[in-house]
């Protein structure tokens, strides 16, 4: 596999927007302070700083919104910072299991170490409800792997491969 070392933000960003900006009118951007989705022409996919793991788990959820979803601002969802709750956070694991099991695929594509996100740093959670949503990525994981990815995250994940290949071919010197 591709070290994570060698896959770094900027040539994230030309691949997804090399295989996106043209069939999907969709553009990935980083070194934003915050990630963020917002409709428009071109659609546009903030990811934080120049973090390889936030552009794959944003891009992660565009692969997942619907075409009514991906003519919202962040897709329309609500967003709720750390120091959420029991109930939000229960709120937060049930919308994010796919897209994290999606993000999970997109990470073992090019040998990056993937680990859940609960996003909430500053709430203990119960192991419980911890093991709870590593089930649930577990069973989208399985499922993916049974009836296939989303058609934009199979593109995606196959030009994630195709970087990994190209890393490993060997150079033959003239």
């Amino acid at each position: 596999m591709l070290p994570s070392e060698q896959l770094d933000a900027s040539q994230l960003i030309r691949l997804f927007n090399g295989v996106f900006s043209v069939s999907d009118k969709t553009e990935l951007m980083g070194d934003a302070a915050e990630p963020y989705y917002l409709p428009g022409a071109p659609h546009r996919i903030y990811f934080r700083a120049d973090y390889v793991r936030s552009a794959l788990h944003e891009i992660a959820h565009w692969c997942v919104a619907g075409e009514r979803r991906r003519r919202l601002p962040d897709y329309g969802y609500w967003y709720s910072p750390d120091g959420r709750d029991v109930v939000q956070q229960h709120a937060f694991f049930t919308v994010e299991a796919r897209p994290q099991a999606i993000e999970r695929c997109f990470c073992e594509a090019i040998g990056v170490l993937f680990s859940p996100s609960i996003d909430n740093v500053d709430v203990e959670i119960e192991p419980q409800q911890l093991r709870h949503f590593e089930a649930r990525l577990d069973d989208w994981c399985s499922r993916f792997q049974s009836k296939g990815l989303p058609s934009r995250a199979a593109r995606f994940v196959s030009a994630l491969r195709s970087i990994n290949q190209a890393a490993q071919a060997p150079v033959i010197a003239a």
